[in-house]
């Protein structure tokens, strides 16, 4: 894939961040996810690519945009082939209620190489790239973060978890808390929570839980570009769940993935902030404008490059919103 296309890619996640950051704080959450999709998928339009969604809003009966199997970008006989996981609002909740950490983020990769993971859960442990080669699911939580602080030359008692704060986590915070890691509960966003593991300024060392597993797929490809580390095994809530994963070509429900499994070859990555979080600042507005901060990365460089872009609405109309 072209290293431009990179580049290009970060004007869609800027363009989502943008419309939906306009609604912040409403308590509008529909509201602002559909405007951040309709301006992901007007910026996708203008891409030369032949793209297909295969993480993206759901389902095509239930998501009249950005369904997954959706074809975006301009579809040009030379048009490089390409699969596509998004979110347009990761956050929703986080942005209606102007709480921080909301992001727009896309990965892409060659075609077939994203998993198709089903609209269901996934456990995930995720760490960065000094805790990479450690983690096994088949063992406790316990004896990961053990594993963690021995790799990392550091006492458990260093290491901060980052977690969602469901009731499903019950017996997972009383187990991290026993063993004598901090936890840092959040309401939303595990795919900025994983992404966050693997830069230093951030002060999370792990993320531990269930959350989607569309999600679990984005950050994926996000810790395969910096060299960070993930598993993830699907943890379907019923039956119909798990037929919806075998339709999707899931063949062993409890298999553990790893990272490399579910982004595979080259991939990149781009995140716009919408509020401000761990590592991206949200999208700030002033008289005829506004600044958005964003982040770029590519798996076969490493390269990771952060972009604070300024938009005037008179020179680009479709920022106006």
């Amino acid at each position: 894939m072209d290293r431009n296309l990179a580049m290009e890619v970060v004007r869609v996640t800027e363009m989502a961040a943008i419309s939906s950051a306009r609604l912040m704080g409403r308590g509008t959450k529909n509201e602002s996810d559909q405007a951040a999709v309709d301006a992901m998928r007007k910026a996708f339009d203008a891409l030369n690519i032949d793209g297909t969604v295969v993480i993206g809003e759901g389902e095509r009966d239930e998501a009249p945009m950005l369904y997954i199997g959706e074809k975006v970008g301009k579809h040009g006989a030379h048009d490089p082939a390409v699969d596509i996981a998004l979110d347009p609002l990761e956050g929703t909740n986080l942005c209606a209620f102007g709480k921080p950490g909301a992001i727009s983020v896309v990965a892409i990769a060659q075609r077939g190489n994203l998993l198709n993971a089903p609209d269901t859960y996934m456990e995930k442990l995720a760490v960065g790239p000094k805790a990479a080669g450690v983690i096994d699911l088949r063992k406790s939580w316990t004896e990961n973060l053990k594993a963690i602080a021995k790799k990392r030359q550091l006492d458990v008692s260093d290491l901060t978890v980052i977690c969602l704060d469901r009731d499903r986590h019950v017996e997972l915070i009383k187990e991290v808390r026993a063993a004598g890691a901090r936890i840092r509960l959040i309401d939303d966003g595990d795919v900025a929570a994983g992404i966050a593991t693997c830069f230093e300024e951030t002060g999370v060392d792990v993320l531990m839980g269930t959350g989607g597993a569309p999600e679990g797929v984005i950050t994926a490809a996000a810790l395969r570009c910096v060299g960070g580390d993930m598993q993830g095994r699907l943890k379907p809530r019923n039956q119909e769940e798990i037929e919806r994963a075998k339709k999707m070509g899931v063949t062993d429900i409890n298999r553990i993935y790893t990272a490399e499994e579910l982004a595979q070859g080259e991939v990149m990555f781009a995140a716009t902030g919408v509020t401000t979080g761990d590592f991206l600042k949200g999208v700030r507005f002033f008289g005829g404008g506004c600044e958005t901060h964003s982040v770029v990365m590519r798996s076969k460089t490493g390269t990771v490059r952060y972009i604070t872009s300024h938009h005037k609405f008179d020179k680009k109309p479709g920022y106006a919103f």
